[in-house]
This record gives C-alpha cells, structure tokens and sequence, in this order.
C-alpha cells in the first residue's frame, strides 16, 4: 500500500497545475489578451523552446554560482553551530552581529559589497553565505542541544570526554535539524543567486531576466521564472533526499521498538 501513497499525493496537486494552466490558456485566447502583459503558457512554451540554447546556459553559469554558495553557506553555517554550541561566550557575543545582518535586505547589500569588492564572484559569493549560512546554522545548533538528557548523562557517567559526546550523541541528534535548515537554505541560495546576479552579472538567469524585463518580453521574463521554480525545486527535492538517506534508519528503529513491545 505505501508504494501507492506518493502517486495518490502527487496526483491532485498535477491536476491543479494543470487545470490552472488550461485556464489561463483559454482566457488570453477568450480575451485576447497583449503578449506584452500577459503571453499564454503556449507562447512560453515557444520561446523556452526556441531560445532552449541560451537558458541552458544561463542556468548552468546559474547552478554553479549557487552550488558554489550553497557549500560555502553549509560549510559556514555547520562551523558556526560547532563553535556556538562548544563555546557559549562566543554564540552570546556574535548573536546579535549575525541577527543584524539577516535583517538587512539583499537588494541593499549586494550593492556595498559590489563597491567593496567590485563585479567579479567575491561580492556573489560573499551574499550567498550570508543568506545560506544562516538557517544551517540556527538549526543544527537547536538540534545539537536536543539530545536526550538520560542519555548525555550516562556518556559522562562512564567517562566519556567533551568530543565524544558531540560524536556519538549530540551530533547524530542535530540531522533532523540540521537538514530542516538545509532544506530552507536550498530555496533561499536560489533567491539570492538571483539577486546578486540581478545586482551585476553579465551572465546568469537573473541576467538574462533583466535584460528580458527591460526588453518588455514578457514571455522571455516568464521563461526565466520557470527556470528560478525549477532549479529552486531540484535544490529542495536533492536536501530532501539527502535527508532521507542520512537518517533511513528512524523509521526502522520505530519498527524494532514497536515489534519488541509486541514480542
């Protein structure tokens, strides 16, 4: 029965984009309305398919600028829980700094960074861990103070040192945690790819998108679009699968503990 459970859930929200699309299809032929404001999926569809060369190459110098960031971000974000959740003098006293600058909008950083680092990827890459950092961070350092206390206290009854409880404890405990914010930093490495390359890029599908909007192609900005859904959804599906595969072995130990209790 749970191999038909994805199909089933899958099925209604398919319909609705569907159902969606025909719909809006229907009311730009019904009402005849200007390419200019509002082109039909139809015509989206011909200018992905006509300009295909030049939007797989936007969206790979995209992709890679993203996964660059999208490493850095966790990289950052995984020493920043460590260190925060060893040292608590040093999560007291850079708390307030990191809060500061998750709450200054990306539209005006990008631009700072560009007039302290100038065009080239450093500013990029530098907007990217600020953005993806963050959400790892948080979460696995909730994560990582989640063990479960009866268990933290028999690592130290039977002498187990500092590095050992974070190993085999504390660390093992922070994953589910640990990838609910990878998967809000899969999203959000997509959003600021887009803005930095927004800000200044000569390349890239944010590029391509302002050169679209300031063109009034409408259907080459809706093209662009897709493609920012598309890779922000392959992002979230691969940190979803990760997860899935890091932590297989939750449900399983559910399934023994259920079974002993029924032994």
């Amino acid at each position: 029965m749970d191999n038909n459970i994805w199909p089933r859930r899958a099925l209604l929200p398919v319909l609705t984009l569907v159902g969606f699309v025909l719909l809006w299809q229907a009311c730009c032929a019904l009402f005849k309305v200007d390419p200019w404001i509002l082109p039909a999926p139809s015509s989206i569809a011909r200018n992905m398919w006509e300009d295909a060369p030049r939007l797989s190459g936007q969206l790979w110098f995209t992709l890679r600028l993203a996964l660059k960031g999208l490493g850095l971000g966790i990289a950052f974000g995984v020493a920043a829980a460590l260190l925060f959740h060893l040292i608590p003098g040093v999560r007291a006293a850079l708390s307030p700094l990191i809060i500061i600058t998750q709450n200054i909008p990306l539209i005006a950083l990008g631009p700072l960074l560009i007039v302290w680092f100038g065009f080239g990827i450093l500013p990029k890459l530098i907007l990217l861990v600020l953005v993806c950092f963050f959400p790892v961070a948080w979460s696995m350092l909730a994560g990582l103070g989640q063990a479960e206390p009866h268990l933290r206290e028999y690592l130290s009854m039977i002498g187990a040192t500092r590095w050992e409880v974070l190993r085999r404890l504390e660390l093992p405990a922070s994953l589910p945690s640990f990838f609910t914010g990878l998967k809000m930093t899969a999203t959000y490495s997509v959003t600021a790819v887009i803005v930095a390359e927004w800000l200044g890029a000569s390349d890239g599908i944010g590029h391509y998108l302002v050169l679209k909007s300031k063109g009034y192609d409408t259907a080459g900005v809706f093209s662009a679009i897709i493609c920012i859904v598309a890779l922000a959804l392959a992002f979230y599906g691969l940190a979803a699968l990760l997860e899935k595969l890091a932590i297989r072995w939750r449900p399983a130990r559910r399934g023994a503990a259920q079974g002993g209790r029924g032994a």
